[in-house]
């Protein structure tokens, strides 16, 4: 993984370069984030224990730029993983971050290249990294706003001709079969490009792309996490419903299949935490709150960003069944300040939602649990019972005799 990288003046892109083969999870640590759900508006009785609120620091002026960062990619399986490494890049004025999540079921076709075969999935989600990574640089200049849908287009575009050179590079033999549901060099992609508003100032622009189901959030210390993409999915619902319901990816980067690169634009004031993250992260959590608890309890233990970073890792190793990548810029604000900042929404998320959810699961294990042993304790019995009722039951059932032909 490596580490935030500072972003430059624009200068000319280059021809892009090999796909990376290296995909295997390395912790980078710097000084960075945004994301959160939907404000909380009532006061119930836990909110008395809550943390009081924090007051701003004295030392740390809210004109604060990028000040922590960090990014991952964990591989289910080493070498193979089929997301990419994220981007990772602030300036004073600038902040630049994105995932990509090559599509494992869609780009399941195996192709011979000079690091060993490789999924469509694979090579998908590098060349679009680097794509993008060039061209955001290219258009992201402290200097002037950058004009969203006018860079969707780029990207766009861009993306598509890079996927499409790719495929032809790989020499693919033509197959007869071709089923709706396969595509040459499919990907996800998720980025969020920040621009300061005014010198030294707290407000900025955050400008969202997004093609298929990996997310940005912002983490506001007021409301908590907030979801800034909207999933591309065939089946939509909200968060919660499209954790049950594993809807189809409708639109997503490819070589050979039209897509949509969406922009949006939000306007954020300091400090704040935004991330992008592929669904490994996110979508084998029981719920959108467990995914902000996850990241902001990791946050409160952990006393620098390289053991927050860790504790991420480790908490989404633990439960997904998916590769999964991220990554996290803070703005106007330390580590030890967002820790504060974040103190009495953990608190509040712990109590008010967390809490109560996992104490009716465990409930409902429990329950399960007993059940289950009933269920045992119903087919000894049966089989027991039977075989005392059987002899009687089958008395007249013996093997007919049978006369034999003279």
């Amino acid at each position: 993984m490596n580490d935030s990288a500072p972003l430059h003046e624009p200068e000319p892109v280059a021809e892009p370069p090999a796909p990376d083969p290296a995909d295997a999870a390395e912790p980078a640590a710097a000084d960075g984030g945004c994301g959160g759900p939907e404000p909380v508006d009532s006061a119930d009785s836990a909110s008395q224990q809550l943390p009081p609120e924090p007051s701003p620091p004295a030392d740390l002026p809210a004109t604060g730029g990028p000040a922590l960062s960090f990014g991952f990619n964990l591989g289910k399986i080493a070498g193979q993983g089929e997301d990419s490494d994220p981007i990772l890049r602030d300036g004073r004025e600038l902040g630049l971050i994105a995932v990509f999540d090559g599509m494992g079921g869609a780009g399941g076709t195996v192709y011979e290249t000079p690091d060993g075969p490789r999924t469509g999935a694979y090579l998908a989600s590098r060349v679009a990294r680097d794509i993008v990574e060039q061209r955001m640089v290219a258009l992201l200049d402290p200097d002037w706003n950058l004009d969203g849908p006018a860079a969707a287009a780029d990207l766009q575009r861009s993306v598509r001709a890079a996927l499409q050179e790719r495929l032809v590079e790989l020499k693919a033999p033509a197959s007869g079969l071709r089923s709706r549901l396969l595509r040459a060099l499919p990907t996800t992609m998720a980025t969020v490009a920040l621009q300061r508003r005014e010198p030294d100032g707290d407000r900025w622009s955050c400008h969202l792309f997004w093609a298929g189901d990996s997310r940005a959030y912002v983490f506001q210390p007021d409301v908590g996490a907030q979801q800034l993409t909207t999933d591309d999915i065939r089946d939509r619902g909200d968060a919660m419903a499209n954790l049950r319901e594993d809807s189809v990816v409708s639109n997503a980067m490819s070589a050979d299949t039209d897509f949509v690169v969406h922009h949006r634009k939000v306007e954020l004031t300091a400090p704040f935490l935004v991330f992008a993250a592929t669904d490994g992260c996110f979508g084998y959590l029981p719920s959108p709150m467990h995914f902000e608890h996850l990241v902001l309890a990791a946050l409160r233990d952990a006393p620098d960003t390289g053991t927050w970073s860790a504790a991420v890792q480790a908490a989404v190793g633990a439960v997904t069944g998916d590769d999964a990548a991220m990554a996290v810029l803070g703005i106007g604000a330390d580590h030890d300040t967002f820790r504060e900042l974040f103190a009495r929404r953990t608190a509040e998320l712990e109590q008010r939602w967390i809490t109560p959810l996992d104490d009716l699961d465990a409930d409902l294990r429990e329950h399960e649990r007993k059940l289950e042993q009933l269920r045992a304790t119903r087919r000894e019995r049966q089989a027991r019972l039977w075989a005392a009722y059987k002899p009687g039951y089958e008395r007249y059932l013996e093997p007919a005799t049978t006369q034999e032909a003279p």
